[in-house]
């Protein structure tokens, strides 16, 4: 079993938000971008792409990391507010703080068991499970290391779905908009092997794209492709889906960022700078982007909820879609790629 908890754990005394990481400053480009695609099968042109979106754009800073400090800061207001009483950490998979400091830290403050809030939604191996290694693998190489176990997926919570179903409406789409929901491009491979029992990667984000949908029209589509050509990856591209639909006919997308949970470069990069230079070149055609549930008081209290409910020690969730928001993962759930895995 993928299953941090041993059979008779600490009780919990911390909370650890974990999230991708990113540059602070120009210096940090290079240094960030090689912990990130450090082993994978990345093309150098690609590499060299995108640490110039970080430069170029943002002047070597990601939004991300402010985004974590603000969900931190969010997640102690709720928990100082409703309990229960829980320090909150924060550790980065690829920039600082690094979660190996970050376990140190929790380490010599006398902490021994943390539930870790993980800033991705949707289950995949660059989802859900890497997140396990990077912590166990810390973890490792650290005498008396605390236990980190994973709170569920909460992609199917109305604090998740509410969120992006005001913002969706936040765009006023018109009666003929099409909503094109959003995710990161991962390997087909990688899609297919999703979840305990394969696919749910998709799944999951076509069935929480339906409930936000309602009864308007809506498509899912994919973003942020970084592997090899040969290598099949989730499509078809949003901007390419734009301009099919503009020769269909369509005349106004939203574009619904709904794999991601926060405005950070691939966001404001792909689909307001990359998506929006494709529909310049289509006469008539408006896209407009809804926002990412960031930290919303609906999103931060549904994460202080799964807490309560881990705590509590409620454990199986009933399916969404088709897919379980279970707690304790099979060993066959979401495999290590061989290859192509993505870059965020």
């Amino acid at each position: 079993m993928i299953d941090d908890r041993p059979v008779d754990p600490p009780p919990v005394d911390a909370l650890l938000l974990v999230s991708f990481g990113g540059p602070e400053g120009p210096d940090d480009v290079l240094p960030f971008m090689e912990n990130v695609t450090r082993g994978r099968d990345i093309p150098a042109e690609r590499l060299q792409e995108v640490s110039r979106h970080y430069l170029d754009l943002f002047g070597g800073v990601s939004p991300i990391n402010q985004q974590a400090r603000d969900l931190k800061a969010a997640l102690e207001a709720e928990l100082a507010a409703r309990g229960p009483d829980l320090p909150v950490y924060w550790g980065n998979r690829n920039w600082h703080p690094l979660l190996a400091d970050t376990l140190r830290t929790l380490r010599d403050d006398g902490r021994r068991h943390a539930l870790a809030v993980v800033t991705s939604a949707f289950p995949s191996y660059s989802g859900c499970r890497q997140y396990r290694e990077d912590w166990t693998g810390a973890a490792a190489g650290l005498a008396d290391a605390p236990l980190v176990t994973k709170l569920r997926h909460y992609w199917a919570e109305d604090g998740f779905l509410g969120p992006v179903a005001r913002a969706v409406e936040a765009t006023q789409p018109g009666p003929h908009a099409r909503l094109l929901f959003t995710a990161h491009s991962i390997p087909e491979s990688m899609a297919a092997s999703s979840g305990p029992d394969g696919g749910a990667y998709v799944q999951a984000l076509r069935a929480a794209s339906a409930r936000v949908a309602g009864d308007r029209p809506w498509e899912l589509v994919f973003q942020s492709r970084s592997g090899p050509p040969q290598v099949p990856w989730l499509e078809p591209d949003v901007g390419d889906r734009i301009a099919q639909l503009y020769g269909e006919g369509v005349r106004e997308v939203v574009m619904v960022p709904i794999g991601f949970t926060s405005d950070h470069v691939e966001v404001l990069y792909d689909l307001d700078v990359q998506a929006q230079e494709r529909v310049a070149g289509l006469a008539g055609m408006v896209a407009k982007r809804a926002a990412t549930v960031g930290t919303a008081p609906e999103f931060v209290a549904m994460l202080r909820d799964l807490v309560v409910e881990r705590l509590e020690a409620a454990e199986e969730r009933p399916e969404h879609g088709g897919v379980a928001t279970h707690d304790r993962c099979p060993a066959r759930c979401c495999p290590a790629p061989l290859r192509g895995r993505p870059s965020r």
